[in-house]
């Protein structure tokens, strides 16, 4: 186990920015915070909720004894029953009962290569539908006083759930964001309406950026955008001068946050996706953005604008003074952890590896710093078909993302080394089968604890 001074020195030595530090450059200063002063203990080795019932109060052993027989138990009753059962067993029952077994056993297996040839077609459906559904075919053109407009939104956010087509994508986020209207005819007049709107905010308050109360917003997101990914299309002048406009311009328009280092992250998936829908490369990261139009461009700019507040306006408490949203979900985490998995728990807790340590970046960024920008876009798929699926969903994602390295977390028995491990996951090769596991495992984690909220309080 280390030592507080061993961990200092790691630190140190590492040159790494101790989780939790992150400071807002908008808005006043304040005094330090410390996240780990906050909230209360778990305690170890609590059990996960189960649904209370409701017992007959009894009075004497012998009664307690009888309303909690084992059903196994045989009695003198049970003891002739079985001599009759035995006696009226004969071979020919046995052989039909066998034949029976043996039928649905082949059946079982005739479904299940059913299944697997099916299964194909079954997805090229889906996609279809979900194209179908997306683009504004008759369930979704019909207008909202024909009342059918919440249903289609339903059906393309169930259909959304298991991963969007590329071509189909872009028009399906703005539309599961609440950027765009179902009804199609009014989709037009929304589009140029927003765009409009965003540039008037950039001619508004872009010059100020240089004033001397935004300089030190400006120079942070001058300073973090760098740094963002993938690298081939940060270092694009072009790509750095759009997000430079974004941030900007939401961090004015938010001063109970201001800007906070993780918010650049955040456009960028919205960024690639809409540039996708001008675009037929495969890989987005190599295209040279500066080569489309300028009609075209300021439409991804605001497109991206609009869509990351959307994102952002469901988890801004992520983001205010102290990040309390952060602190809560980690606390969450750590306390649904405990529940899941609890030798894993133990174990970070013997090593001192606190939660906040890996898990802050985790929250702060939705994950976007530990998979492939194209699992990020997978996974922002069912985010975004998800009833809060940014703040509610994700939680249950991070805790099966943790529990998916448990045997290597176990292996690990000094701090350093685990806490090395826990930031720096081997997802380089992550694809979407992997995300879809995982969001698998996530949605079983939330259909078992969602309705019991006290799996994450004492």
């Amino acid at each position: 186990m280390a030592s507080d001074g061993g961990r200092k020195q790691f630190w140190k030595r590492s040159g790494a920015k101790v989780p939790g530090s992150i400071q807002h450059v908008y808005g006043a200063q304040h005094p330090p915070f410390d996240p780990l002063l906050h909230g209360t203990l778990i305690k170890p080795g609590s059990r996960p909720p189960t649904t209370p019932v409701k017992l007959k109060k009894v009075s004497t052993f012998q009664e307690f004894e009888s309303n909690t027989s084992d059903a196994w138990d045989l009695g003198d009753d049970d003891d002739e029953l079985l001599a009759i059962a035995a006696e009226n067993l004969n071979t020919e029952v046995v052989m039909e009962t066998a034949h029976k077994v043996i039928q649905n056993h082949s059946k079982l297996q005739e479904q299940h290569k059913f299944q697997e040839e099916h299964l194909q077609e079954e997805k090229q459906e889906e996609s279809s539908q979900l194209t179908s559904v997306a683009c504004g075919d008759n369930r979704l053109v019909k207008s909202v006083s024909e009342g059918h407009t919440s249903s289609s939104l339903d059906e393309l956010r169930k259909l959304s759930w298991s991963g969007i087509p590329k071509r189909v994508r872009p028009i399906a986020w703005k539309l599961l964001s609440g950027y765009l209207p179902a009804n199609v005819d009014r989709r037009e007049s929304t589009l140029q309406r927003k765009r409009k709107e965003y540039f008037a905010f950039v001619e508004q308050y872009y010059d100020s950026r240089n004033d001397e109360n935004h300089q030190d917003t400006y120079r942070q997101i001058h300073i973090d955008i760098p740094r963002m990914s993938p690298e081939v299309l940060r270092l694009q002048p072009k790509v750095t001068e759009i997000f430079e406009r974004i941030l900007f311009i939401w961090a004015i328009r938010h001063p109970a946050s201001g800007y906070v280092q993780g918010i650049n992250d955040l456009v960028t998936p919205f960024f690639v996706v809409f540039v996708c829908e001008y675009i037929e490369e495969e890989e987005v990261e190599n295209f040279d953005v500066s080569s489309l139009p300028e009609e075209v461009l300021q439409n991804i700019e605001a497109d991206s604008y609009w869509c990351m507040s959307k994102l952002l306006d469901g988890i801004q408490d992520n983001y205010t003074f102290a990040q309390p949203g952060i602190q809560k979900k980690v606390k969450m985490l750590e306390e649904l952890v405990s529940r899941i998995d609890e030798q894993v728990h133990r174990h970070l807790d013997q090593h001192e590896v606190k939660y906040l340590q890996f898990a802050f970046r985790w929250m702060n960024n939705l994950l976007m710093r530990e998979v492939p920008l194209r699992c990020t876009i997978r996974l922002w798929d069912t985010y975004q078909s998800e009833p809060e699926g940014f703040s509610h969903f994700h939680l249950y994602v991070c805790a099966a993302f943790l529990v998916r390295w448990r045997k290597e977390i176990l292996d690990e028995k000094d701090f350093q080394e685990l806490l090395i491990f826990l930031q720096n996951l081997p997802t380089v090769h992550w694809g979407d089968e992997d995300i879809s596991v995982l969001l698998a495992e996530a949605y079983r984690l939330k259909f078992a604890f969602a309705d019991a909220p006290n799996h994450y309080k004492k």
